[in-house]
């Protein structure tokens, strides 16, 4: 720069000169010590995770009252979540601002600046290393996890053929014998200990009637899981459903339908029940994402600021 000088007003007094201080000619930001910092709390934050992952397992059980509760390791992976960010990124900062290449002629306050400057970066490098890493680990078990299912699913769809196969060879018709309607069915067409059988209905049934009887519990069990799928069961359906039930069991229509009433209501009572408990466990997952993510958040934002704090200790002791 140009040094300009300026003649004295008044006699024996020497003249000014306003000399402008030369720029420094390199960056402000030792990157090497940034990186420096964010290796190595990017490799404490994963050891500390995978130790915290170690602990949960612990104590975590899968018996009925062996280990501990949901909540209490909830609360314990928060803090472990916050501690391992703290440490981590305190770490990284305080290697970052005392590795940094030493600052001549620069104010107090920018050096500080500076310092803090560098911890923000070097947790703000091991952040997106870390997560970068995590997402591809848990890619890889999702991936792994995904062939797997495929390989089992293949299996399993092999196996459920040779069955269904084995079984059509062994029956004639369709009936509910085994699905989710199999108790309904058989609950609709028990029979009272005081009744020996059906009106008209002497001996043992021949192949002809078993097999008839098979096919209307199958339609029976069509129209429930119809009627519960819509929410209602029609009164058509409801009627012929009872016909069907006098038929078989010897009640009268009137105990019939109510028989039929009876078991829908309790299996519809089910099927709300099983919502119900669903929309819970939805509406758990669902709180317990929301307070993670805000958990998380802090621990990430508490992790930025103290690694600018240790990083301006480590400057100030360089700077000793």
């Amino acid at each position: 720069m140009a040094t300009y000088a300026q003649e004295s007003p008044m006699p024996g007094i020497a003249p000014r000169h306003d000399v402008a201080a030369p720029e420094a000619p390199r960056s402000g930001v030792s990157w090497g010590a940034v990186f420096a910092g964010a290796a190595v709390a990017a490799a404490l934050t994963l050891i500390m995770m995978v130790l915290g992952a170690g602990m949960g397992l612990g104590l975590a059980s899968p018996w009925e009252g062996e280990g501990a509760e949901a909540k209490t390791i909830g609360i314990a992976g928060i803090f472990w979540i916050t501690f391992t960010q703290l440490a981590s990124s305190g770490l990284g900062g305080y290697l970052a601002g005392r590795l940094r290449t030493k600052w001549s002629g620069i104010h107090t306050d920018e050096a500080r600046f500076r310092d803090t400057a560098h911890g923000v970066l070097a947790w703000a490098v091991a952040t997106l290393v870390t997560f970068a890493l995590i997402a591809s680990a848990v890619g890889s078990a999702v991936t792994a996890g995904a062939k797997a299912g495929m390989g089992v699913a293949s299996t399993v769809a092999g196996g459920a053929a040779t069955a269904a196969a084995g079984a059509a060879a062994n029956r004639s018709g369709d009936d509910a014998s085994s699905g989710p309607m199999a108790y309904m069915t058989d609950s609709l067409f028990r029979k009272d200990p005081g009744t020996t059988s059906a009106p008209g209905a002497t001996g043992q049934p021949d192949a002809g009637q078993a097999a008839s009887e098979r096919a209307t519990t199958a339609e029976v069990g069509r129209i429930f899981a119809n009627a519960l799928r819509t929410g209602t069961l029609s009164p058509e359906d409801s009627r012929y459903a009872s016909q069907v039930v006098a038929q078989r069991t010897g009640l009268s229509q009137q105990d019939a339908e109510k028989r039929v009433n009876d078991v829908y209501s309790r299996a519809k009572a089910a099927l709300e029940e099983t919502k119900t408990k669903a929309k819970a466990m939805a509406d758990s997952a669902r709180k317990a994402t929301a307070y993670g993510s805000l958990w998380i958040f802090i621990s990430l934002v508490l992790g930025a600021l103290f690694a600018s704090y240790c990083a301006t200790l480590g400057g100030r002791q360089r700077d000793l």
